[in-house]
């Protein structure tokens, strides 16, 4: 049923083959040697990382799960291709948590939450000089994920964890998603001020200019894409 395909992955041998293969498909969809609407080989994919078809399936069922992968019957697994509306649905969602979850720390965020997010934007800066994107993308998400969870809010953090995994898929969607380093560290100093000042309205204010910053340039970005790839 799958065609032969190889993208020169390095074998697994773990217990835990499901969740090594789906990081494996994870880091190579975000890395964009799958492209959206591409198929999936089974039988290339089990060739390739030196194990059966059995992990291989189980995977690809989690990251469909996760809205990474669809499933089409008796045709097998393809990269979800996400249009301009559920992308714009996804980064809404998105900002209602953060946007929550900035409001919550303007009443209470502590010197100790603000040294330790104004550490990992340096440690996101460091990865976005070092040139990997799938490495930016996760500090990025660190990030955000740091400072939901230091609301305390553990329904909160598991929401942004469950949509994480389309985040990551919107972002693998355009070739570029963000700046520089001096720019990224900008733009997340902006979030550490606004939690300073202690100002819930100011705070309200800096996430939804960073997010919406990072939406209208995905969406509107996809859009064309989709726009020019309709023949004319």
């Amino acid at each position: 049923m799958f065609e032969s395909q190889s993208v020169g992955f390095k074998a697994i041998r773990s217990p835990n083959l499901v969740d090594q293969v789906a990081d494996h498909l994870t880091e190579a969809i975000i890395l964009g040697r799958f492209t959206p609407g591409e198929r999936l080989s089974e039988v290339g994919l089990a060739r390739s990382l030196g194990v059966s078809r059995a992990p291989i399936r189980e995977a690809a069922r989690l990251l469909e799960s996760r809205g990474l992968l669809v499933s089409q019957p008796r045709r097998g697994f393809f990269v979800r291709a996400l249009d301009a509306d559920e992308l714009d649905d996804i980064f809404d969602l998105r900002l209602c948590l953060e946007r929550h979850a900035m409001e919550r720390l303007a009443h209470a965020c502590t010197v100790e939450t603000l040294a330790a997010l104004h550490h990992q934007v340096e440690v996101l800066c460091e990865a976005a000089a070092s040139g990997s994107e799938s490495r930016r993308i996760e500090e990025d998400l660190t990030f955000h994920r740091m400072m939901i969870g230091a609301t305390g809010n553990r329904r909160l953090l598991k929401n942004f964890d469950d949509l994480a995994h389309e985040l990551r898929l919107c972002i693998t969607l355009i070739t570029k998603t963000h700046e520089d380093p001096d720019s990224i560290a900008d733009s997340h100093h902006l979030l550490l001020d606004a939690l300073k000042s202690g100002e819930p309205a100011r705070c309200r204010e800096a996430i939804d200019y960073h997010i919406g910053v990072a939406r209208d340039f995905v969406v509107r970005s996809v859009g064309e894409s989709r726009s020019l790839a309709r023949p004319h």
